[in-house]
């Protein structure tokens, strides 16, 4: 009840579709802390055919600096490739910084013999250490490059032949996207370069890094540099954001779903409210344990009304978002934990609305390639009539993902557990591995106690005494200078 002295209320319309962008853009950033970044030109790159040819004409045009970042570069043709080219431009005066995830590059180490004494420098991120027994958990899964702080490349793609395919053994390229960006936001992907670089080892020279400022306006696109970093959930929160701002339609790609409970909830809530949600996911797996705990899943989306589509092709590695034909994602950011909170991981999130066409145009070319997945009469999931065309699965193209194999086996086991979701029938061979598993090791521990006990003393020991020397490491550090330009490793690790 208003007393006499209140004011009067305040009458006040229902947001129109301006306030709700205003909104929107004020969620963007909270969620994500990367700012919006106007000026720019993007172009969409499909699959290793466009975008590694686009990379390498502007690693051999870069007259000044060259920051290149990927999970993987393997010692293959198009690495070796890659890496002579980075090497001549080193030689020529170019400053190059060549960053590479260890778990992810660890095959393909030796391909880095071919820059050596050329005056790049290489660095490893995270290598195994005692003090470090877990630093395998988290990775630097980005893949960007930038040139002379006027071309920027983020991707989904690493380096390797993988991404080039197979034809004589039936094995088609891999599904991926990438984009070019110039203008302002190459700043900015430099800047996210930096992070990563600074945190395996000395900080970057920030001679090389260009001031935005300079950068002159390149088109007229609007875009966020999403800079995710372990314990960081900005890109797992702005996922959340977008799936609960689409009106119309939201349209995802992804090479390893295991969405959290959140998550889900957040897609069957969109489309309950009676937005288009569908889900492109591969149909055959590089990692064989990720596709029945993506699988398990399926049934709560398909009751909903998402509509869930496999690929028929050997692998399906992209990442991308693109709803209501003003808004797209692309990136390095898988939907699971291991990529949400675990790793580092960078994206681009666009607000264009040709860019947002031209993606969704590409998604429904997608989908002619894919066989969309059904709940039965039975409310059993199955493909569609329209029965997928068998692929030969992709032969594994990182050891790192192991992460997020095991943050799937960890949620299938949780739930069988605590009983806090309903568990599929896909789940079932996994749990059944992990149950035999389970009663093996059980019979030896009765059997045998010391086959357990030593390695398990051993594993708590290590843990210890690696604490004691972190705990020492940080009393005695000291700030870490600039490195410097020229020869050496960096981290020292795969060589200069």
């Amino acid at each position: 009840m208003l007393r006499a002295d209140d004011p009067p209320p305040i009458d006040t319309p229902p947001p129109g579709p301006e306030d709700v962008s205003v909104l929107a853009d004020r969620a963007f950033f909270r969620t994500t802390g990367a700012e919006a970044i106007e000026g720019n030109k993007i172009r969409l790159l499909i699959d290793a055919s466009e975008n590694y040819p686009a990379w390498l004409e502007a690693i051999r045009s870069a007259r000044r600096t060259i920051l290149f970042e990927s999970y993987i570069v393997d010692n293959d043709a198009i690495g070796r490739e890659f890496a002579k080219a980075l090497a001549e431009r080193a030689r020529a005066g170019v400053r190059v910084k060549i960053l590479v995830d260890w778990l992810g590059g660890w095959r393909g180490r030796r391909v880095w013999n071919l820059v050596a004494g050329s005056g790049a420098i290489v660095r490893m991120f995270n290598p195994p250490g005692f003090a470090s027994p877990l630093a395998w958990l988290s990775r630097d899964h980005r893949k960007t490059l930038t040139v002379d702080g006027r071309i920027g490349f983020v991707s989904g793609l690493c380096v390797s032949r993988l991404w080039q395919g197979n034809p004589g053994r039936r094995l088609e390229p891999w599904r991926d996207t990438g984009i070019a960006v110039e203008g302002p936001a190459v700043a900015a992907i430099e800047r996210a370069f930096a992070q990563v670089w600074d945190a395996a080892g000395q900080k970057l020279d920030e001679s090389l890094l260009v001031d935005p400022d300079r950068i002159a306006r390149a088109g007229d696109v609007t875009l966020r540099v999403v800079a995710g970093a372990p314990s960081v959930s900005g890109t797992y929160r702005l996922d959340l954001t977008i799936a609960s701002v689409a009106r119309r339609y939201l349209w995802l790609t992804d090479a390893y779903f295991v969405g959290t409970s959140a998550y889900v909830q957040a897609l069957c809530a969109a489309a309950r409210d009676g937005t288009d949600v569908r889900l492109l996911v591969p149909g055959a797996s590089d990692i064989p344990m990720i596709s029945p705990v993506s699988r398990a899943g399926y049934r709560a989306l398909l009751e909903a009304g998402v509509r869930v589509f496999e690929w028929n092709g050997t692998m399906l590695h992209a990442k991308t978002a693109v709803a209501d034909d003003v808004w797209a994602r692309v990136g390095s950011t898988n939907l699971n934990l291991a990529s949400w909170m675990g790793n580092y991981e960078l994206d681009v999130a666009i607000e264009d609305r040709a860019f947002a066409a031209q993606l969704a145009y590409q998604y429904e070319e997608d989908l002619e390639r894919a066989t969309e997945i059904v709940l039965t009469r039975r409310n059993r999931v199955r493909p569609s009539e329209r029965h997928r065309k068998e692929a030969k699965r992709a032969p594994s193209g990182s050891a790192g993902r192991a992460a997020a194999g095991a943050v799937s086996v960890g949620s299938a086991l949780s739930a069988a557990l605590t009983n806090r979701r309903a568990l599929g029938p896909a789940e079932a061979g996994l749990l059944g591995k992990m149950g035999t598993l389970a009663v093996l090791v059980a019979t030896i521990a009765a059997l045998w106690p010391a086959v357990v006990a030593w390695p398990l003393a051993f594993g708590v020991g290590w843990l210890g005494i690696a604490w004691f020397a972190k705990a020492w490491e940080l009393k005695r550090r000291v700030t870490p200078q600039h490195d410097a330009d020229g020869g050496g490793g960096g981290g020292g690790e795969g060589g200069s």
